[in-house]
């Protein structure tokens, strides 16, 4: 499995506000992010991969709602996370 608890803990760890912080979108933005990582080279290898790929609009999208709910209320936390996810330009 790609995703072991013990992965999901060192991205919160270094993410988020601890190992256990669980619902910092901060947090939950770097496992989005380290999940549509993982998808999209899935897609490159199996292209006809039809449910990957709604799985990946969905987590695409449910990021997308999270970074806007952090720029809206939190800008320079906004801005932190993209500069350390690589996230936009």
């Amino acid at each position: 499995m790609y995703l072991t608890s013990e992965k999901k803990q060192e991205i919160f760890a270094e993410h988020g506000k601890g190992a256990v912080d669980t619902g910092s979108p901060e947090g939950q933005i770097a496992l989005f992010t380290y999940r549509i990582n993982h998808l999209t080279e899935h897609l490159k290898k199996n292209r006809k991969a039809f449910n990957t790929e709604r799985s990946l609009l969905r987590m695409v999208g449910k990021r997308r709602k999270l970074l806007d709910y952090l720029k809206h209320n939190e800008i320079e936390r906004y801005r932190a996370i993209i500069a350390k996810l690589g996230i936009r330009k």
